[in-house]
């Protein structure tokens, strides 16, 4: 997939979305997390307010269909744009939210489930976008630490659905997302943590590849892994995967109830109250 380094940051919005009727955690977005002070701020402000470190970015969006999430985020300050309950995914539920923003190149989606998401690569992820025309989105992954790989396994031997993993061809594209550990790592291994890419809940989109995803029916393996990326893949459309080096901390997501201990104490380390 040909990419020119040289493409500048377009003009782009960062979307949040945010649904209460988790399958695996419902009302999720409004779980507290405790910061550094002992502070508990719900999930979604915690996921918008790194959203709002990052620079360039028009504004932030929370994007929902429920009132308790809207309410909550309005309290901290935060947008929101209403969207209807039908949205199956937050792909397509920021495809509805574009009527509710101001014109731009690049629509970002920012997980709201992952408030140790690294902001400062979203900018890099819109421009590498920007300069890649064959491509409709980009995604960003990070080469997997010994830390993150021992996370993800602890989950996979525990029966636990946890993180996401992303194989890719030579020229940075997607061949596939998995939320079980691919490629098969062998037993014996003495980093296995090297032969993974730890898939970030991060989708940069051009508003027309938006606009035509969210016209096609769900694919079969979207289905079967829960995975609303995968419909790009099985349309044919390729996905530009931008991988950076780890950053210094575990970019864990919150799918478990299990997991908050472990985000609260890097909110903590990293001293983000």
């Amino acid at each position: 997939m040909a990419i020119d380094p040289g493409a500048q940051v377009p003009r782009f919005a960062i979307v949040i979305p945010a649904r209460y009727a988790s399958t695996r955690y419902p009302g999720k977005p409004l779980v507290g997390l405790r910061g550094a002070s002992g502070v508990a701020r719900p999930l979604i402000e915690r996921s918008w307010r790194t959203a709002c470190q990052v620079s360039g970015a028009v504004g932030v969006w929370v994007a929902t269909d429920d009132d308790r999430i809207a309410d909550c985020v309005r309290g901290f300050g935060g947008q929101v744009v209403m969207t209807s309950p039908d949205c199956r995914n937050g792909t397509e539920r920021c495809a509805e939210a574009m009527a509710g923003l101001p014109p731009v190149d690049i629509i970002v989606n920012v997980q709201g489930d992952a408030p140790l998401t690294p902001a400062h690569l979203i900018p890099d992820l819109a421009a590498a976008l920007a300069g890649a025309p064959d491509a409709g989105m980009a995604t960003a992954a990070l080469r997997c630490s010994a830390s993150t790989y021992a996370h993800l396994a602890r989950d996979v031997a525990e029966g636990r659905v946890g993180g996401t993993t992303v194989v890719t061809a030579a020229d940075g594209r997607a061949l596939y997302f998995s939320k079980r550990l691919v490629p098969y790592i062998p037993d014996g291994l003495a980093n296995p943590h090297e032969g993974l890419k730890l898939h970030l809940g991060l989708y940069a989109y051009r508003p027309a590849a938006l606009t035509e995803y969210a016209a096609r029916a769900p694919s079969v393996l979207e289905a079967l892994e829960g995975l609303e990326q995968l419909r790009f893949l099985e349309n044919s459309a390729p996905v530009l995967v931008v991988t950076h080096d780890p950053v210094g901390w575990d970019c864990i997501e919150l799918n478990n109830p299990q997991d908050v201990p472990a985000i609260e104490a890097i909110l903590a380390a990293r001293g983000i109250d």
